[in-house]
């Protein structure tokens, strides 16, 4: 668990990530780097991943007075082994030095921030000099996570369908996709600088990103800038300064935990709408599945829990972004847990679930938040109402379950969407969970 003691009172070395898409986000971020590097106490660090299919790995670490770059080969070249072989020992090592004061990391863009930061509290690292074994999280902190977009692209990166091996980012096997990147970035930040000329005319287009940055990210200062070089040691410090003292600061949430954090605004801006759906009965499975169309167009990201009829006791989670979607487990509802189960479950999740708590069905429901940019939020909300249960389906649901089991269920095992473009629809959903327990 991270600290919750306050950043003065933590002795932990603080370290800043820096995250950003290819193209001008990516110079934004070197150019933040570089000028953070200038302030006394402070090392960026950076792993260049674009040879890392050949299994190696270029890492460069730099401070106002010294830069060292090594050549790092790594026998099966990924990501993860970069995370547990080098990056997380190097953290600990450097917070052991008392010349550092804070660490920089000016991530790669195949280097998700979520996952990085998910590494640095979890994963042991063993094997240091010196130190006991456990997680780098022992000994830094995540101060904040800054992400920089591109202010032209963005949106339309975040809602498109592209994968990034298509877009030449990564290898045929990485199944991950442009819009999948650039909204998971944004929305794990605790502050975003946005770069880019305003251009005459596309006021409409500033003013319709900034809408979805207030919603996505509600609590997230925001800074926009016209070009990488005018980016100061000051101007990031300045905005740094701006993240509240209760900004996630790299901590990863669960699927359990509330859908809407900060306060953002659920009005109509620009034609950007944060919609919420809520139900008390479950998603008939086969409806779900055609209504989830609705999903595809004009919306930038859904996600939540839902209740499937043919799987009364699982949590199934859906989480979205532009074209791509995906549905994997989130564990189990409390009231098909065990009594050891319960006990082992989260107090901040059994008290929420005490509130609406049905002597039927127990805390089973379906909660989800779709950010929409250009679409129909009536016709959203009716699909997927038409997608739940029926009175007469309902009943069969808390009378003959048996039944219900038989029904076809698309969801049966991990699932994306679209449909054919899915190569691994036999996969486990435990094989594929990312940190909140959704399927990526």
């Amino acid at each position: 668990m991270p600290s919750v003691l306050p950043p003065e009172a933590d002795r932990r070395t603080p370290v800043v990530v820096l995250a950003g898409f290819a193209g001008l986000a990516a110079a934004g971020m070197d150019h933040a780097a570089t000028a953070l590097c200038d302030e006394p106490g402070t090392v960026v660090v950076h792993h260049d991943l674009g040879q890392l299919r050949e299994g190696i790995v270029h890492r460069t670490v730099r401070s106002a007075t010294y830069e060292t770059s090594d050549v790092l080969e790594l026998a099966h070249g990924c990501v993860s082994c970069t995370l547990r072989i080098d990056l997380l020992p190097l953290l600990r090592t450097l917070a052991a030095r008392d010349s550092v004061d804070r660490i920089v990391l000016a991530l790669d863009p195949a280097f998700e921030a979520e996952a990085v930061c998910h590494a640095i509290e979890h994963v042991v690292v063993e094997g240091i000099l010196g130190r006991v074994d456990g997680p780098a999280g022992r000994d830094v902190r995540i101060e904040a996570v800054l992400t920089f977009l591109d202010a032209g692209a963005w949106l339309a990166d975040a809602t498109g369908e592209e994968t990034l091996a298509e877009r030449g980012l990564a290898r045929a096997d990485d199944e991950r996709t442009v819009a999948q990147l650039a909204v998971g970035q944004v929305e794990f930040a605790d502050a975003v600088m946005a770069l880019g000329p305003a251009e005459p005319g596309a006021e409409a287009d500033r003013g319709k990103l900034a809408a979805v940055l207030t919603r996505l990210v509600p609590d997230a200062p925001v800074a926009w800038v016209d070009e990488p070089h005018t980016i100061t040691t000051d101007r990031v410090e300045a905005l740094l300064a701006l993240v509240p003292a209760h900004a996630r600061r790299g901590r990863v949430f669960d699927a359990h935990a509330p859908l809407l954090r900060g306060q953002p605004p659920l009005t109509s801006d620009y034609g950007v709408t944060l919609l919420e759906f809520a139900a008390s009965r479950p998603f008939h499975p086969g409806r779900l599945h055609e209504a989830l169309d609705v999903l595809f167009d004009g919306v930038v990201t859904a996600r939540g829990r839902m209740w499937l009829a043919t799987q009364p006791d699982e949590v199934a989670w859906l989480e979205s972004a532009g074209g791509g979607l995906r549905v994997g487990s989130a564990g189990r509802w409390l009231a098909a847990m065990s009594e050891a189960e319960l006990a082992q479950a989260d107090p901040d999740r059994r008290a929420m679930a005490a509130l609406r708590w049905d002597d039927q069905f127990g805390d089973r429901d379906i909660s989800l938040v779709i950010l929409v940019h250009d679409a129909d939020p009536t016709e959203i909300r009716e699909a997927l109402h038409w997608a739940l249960v029926e009175d007469d389906e309902l009943r069969l649901v808390e009378r003959a379950p048996e039944r219900v089991a038989q029904w076809e269920d698309p969801f049966g095992s991990w699932h994306a969407d679209p449909c054919e473009t899915t190569e691994a629809t036999n996969l486990p959903i435990e094989d594929v969970k990312g940190p909140r327990g959704e399927a990526k």
